[in-house]
């Protein structure tokens, strides 16, 4: 019989696995000219791309602490203190909330690339997993989060089948991780877009008064994006890291 894991080698005759995947460890490099995809390890993948989302998180805070100081100055100025310490204050904000946006941007795209990344990783150990437990094509793993309206749903539907197929043999893990991180991420990117849209038009210091709390309410919703993004990541990759070292279940003789 073919090797119940890689179905690429003939098992041991006492056994169901091929001397490959008898290793100790599940992630093994594929033998030479292999077809097939293989088991490879996704904690690598996955501390990169959990630093990275921390590093969003303290951009986050920071941000916020611009957002507040503008806030707190422009409230000054609203209020008809115009001394020069309050204008010092003043330019001191408006550098620290450029710094942070784009501060923002440049740590995003990294993020972005690093995660789907680990994404592309994680699905392709699901399928080994789980072969004909996934609802979406591969390639979604991409062009999922890019071509819209089809954006708002295919990441969570392709992570919930990648979950389950992770998932302890018999005991599958819960989705309020999944969906607590796929509802934060849809209002951080609804919030951050409308309001950054609402700072970018404000001119009087009163609007830019009345936009900060806006902006203080955006960049805690992806604050808190980030971290439960990092929470899937860990969650996610220990589960499939756990599961490739048991190895597949063996059948039990009736």
């Amino acid at each position: 019989m073919l090797c119940t894991r890689c179905h690429h080698f003939e098992a041991a005759p006492d056994g169901v696995l091929c001397t490959q995947c008898a290793a100790p460890s599940g992630f093994q490099a594929p033998p030479a000219g292999s077809p097939k995809i293989w088991l490879r390890s996704p904690v690598g993948l996955g501390w990169a791309a959990v630093t990275l989302l921390g590093l969003t998180a303290a951009v986050d805070v920071f941000a916020l602490g611009a957002d507040f100081l503008m806030y707190d100055v422009t409230g000054d100025v609203v209020g008809g203190d115009l001394g020069d310490d309050v204008l010092d204050r003043a330019d001191l904000a408006d550098t620290l909330t450029s710094v942070a946006a784009s501060a923002q941007a440049a740590v995003l795209l990294a993020c972005a690339v690093v995660y789907v990344i680990w994404f592309w990783r994680v699905r392709v150990n699901a399928e080994v997993f789980a072969p004909d437990g996934h609802r979406k094509a591969r390639g979604w793993v991409i062009a999922g989060w890019v071509v819209p309206f089809v954006s708002l749903w295919y990441p969570r539907r392709i992570m919930l089948d990648v979950w389950d197929a992770s998932s302890p043999e018999g005991r599958p893990r819960g989705h309020a991780l999944v969906n607590a991180w796929w509802t934060l991420w849809l209002l951080a990117n609804v919030a951050g877009r409308f309001m950054s849209s609402m700072a970018g038009e404000a001119d009087t210091s009163q609007e830019i008064h009345d936009s900060m709390t806006q902006m203080m309410v955006a960049d805690g919703l992806d604050l808190a994006a980030a971290l439960v993004a990092a929470a899937v990541v860990l969650r996610l990759t220990r589960m499939q890291d756990e599961k490739a070292r048991q190895g597949p279940p063996v059948p039990v003789a009736v």
